[in-house]
This record gives structure tokens, sequence and C-alpha cells, in this order.
């Protein structure tokens, strides 16, 4: 008699990242959620479709704060899908207009389970009325959503140590921001400590707090007028010591990337279309 172990496995794509929109998929083969839907319900819904991904695993959506470039497109996608909206109180007065049987309260550092995926909010600094940052892991993978940081404070380093895989904001390289067109408040708004990473502060945080088992690094949340995707990515690739290092975009999804679990390694790879189509149609 054979016996065949089954392997898990995340996987994890970003559907848009930056100042246009934000929007984050983690899932196993059959429960994901979405960090965060700052694309509208149409454009989710195609760039989901362009993947291969089915809106039939969404099983949830958290909502990090309640910024438009983040909450653009909950409420249709919500209602359309009948999906739980995990938001806390606060954000919740000033976000987006939900109905009121759809919405479920968090709180940080309360572990909140959707299927095989659980799923571990923590307060970070920005700008915002009630902001959260989102780990998510199943059968000891773990996929961090760290985007909208204004400082590396100690909960933001505690929770990077964990991931196997983190979409990490690398907002603005300091000396383009500082010569460049923005107004003096929006650049000390940027960079207050209650606005965005810089690449170098994003850069430190990799090289001094990651876990020996992250395998990817998606740089997230570039500024348009402030980064460049090829620079932030070379200077990232100077230090990845074999960790895959990419880009999410502002104007198009990533492809999907995954993690798998077997005989207690991680081993990593990138889905093929095919493989896609195979998983998720």
């Amino acid at each position: 008699m054979f016996f065949f172990a089954v392997i898990m496995a995340l996987y994890f794509t970003s559907l848009n990242s930056g100042s246009n929109g934000n929007c984050y998929y983690v899932g196993t083969k059959t429960d994901a959620v979405l960090i965060d839907v700052g694309l509208s319900c149409r454009e989710t819904e195609k760039r989901m479709k362009q993947l291969g991904l089915n809106m039939k695993t969404v099983k949830a959506i958290f909502v990090s704060h309640e910024h438009g470039d983040h909450i653009k497109g909950i409420s249709t996608l919500a209602n359309k899908y009948s999906l739980p909206v995990y938001i806390t109180t606060k954000t919740a007065k000033h976000g987006p207009r939900l109905i009121s049987h759809l919405s479920k309260p968090f709180t940080a550092k309360e572990s909140i389970t959707v299927g095989d995926l659980d799923i571990m909010p923590f307060v970070k600094y920005h700008d915002a009325t009630d902001p959260h940052s989102f780990i998510i892991s199943s059968n000891g993978i773990t996929v961090g959503v760290l985007t909208d940081i204004g400082t590396v404070c100690e909960e933001v380093i505690h929770h990077f140590k964990q991931c196997h895989a983190v979409f990490l904001e690398s907002n603005y390289d300091e000396t383009m921001l500082e010569n460049g067109k923005y107004p003096i408040h929006l650049k000390n708004r940027i960079r207050g400590g209650q606005g965005h990473l810089s690449n170098k502060e994003a850069l430190e945080l990799f090289i001094t707090h990651r876990s020996p088992n992250l395998s990817h690094l998606l740089l997230s949340h570039l500024s348009k007028e402030n980064n460049s995707p090829e620079m932030v990515e070379s200077l990232f690739n100077q230090y990845a010591n074999g960790i895959t290092i990419a880009i999410a975009h502002r104007h198009q999804a990533t492809e999907i990337f995954t993690i798998s679990q077997d005989t207690g390694k991680h081993a990593t790879t990138e889905v093929s279309r095919s493989l896609q189509l195979g998983l998720f149609e």
C-alpha cells in the first residue's frame, strides 16, 4: 500500500500596488483572502481572471485602513459575492460604506481563522484612523502584507521576522523625494514617520531582520514620482542571497507565486500559467 503526503502551499499575488490602488491575494488551493480592494470591482475581477484565479476561493476581505486607494472596490465586491469584510470599528466609521451584515470587527494581535488560513492583524504607524497590517499563515507558512508604514517599529520587525514571503513597502528614494516637485508639506507627510517607508528603511529592515526562511520579497507601493522600479529592484538584489526579489506594479498584477511545504522544508517556485488554471478554475 502506498501513502502520498499532501503538500500544502500558499499562493500569493499583488493585483495592484500603489497610490492608484492596492489589492493583495493570499490563499491555499481552496481558501483565500484579499487584503484591501483599492481597485474597482470590475478591475479586480478582470485581474483575477487573467491570472486564472477563481473568486469562489476568496472567503473574506481584510481592510488595512480607510484611504481610498485601499477601499475603492470593497463595498461592491463584498456585496456581489457576500464576502465578510474584516475592519476595525474605528476604521469602519471613516471607511467604505458597507452593508452592516458584512462587516466583522477585528482587534490587533487576535488571530482570525478563515478556512485554511490564520490572519494576524497588528498595529502600524500611518496617517489613518486605525491602521493595521497583516500576516497570513497556513500549515507553518506565512506571507506578510506590510505596506503604508510610516516607520519600522517593533511590531513591524516582530511580524516581518515570521514571514516566508512578504509584500514590503519601498515607497520612495530619499534624494528623488527631496529634489522632486511635491510641495514641502507633502514631502514631510511622506517621510515624517506616519507616511511611507523609504527604500533605505525597507532595505535596512530586509537586511537586518529577515528570517532564514524568507524566500520571496515583493517590493510594494512604489511612488510613481519618487522612485524607480529598476533602481529599487537592483538595490535589493545586491543583498538577496538567493531570495526572489520582485516588484508589485501599479498598473498590472504580478504573476502568482507559491511557497510549498515539503518534508519539513519550504520549497519555492513560480506557478506556471497552465498550473494556475488547473488549480484555480
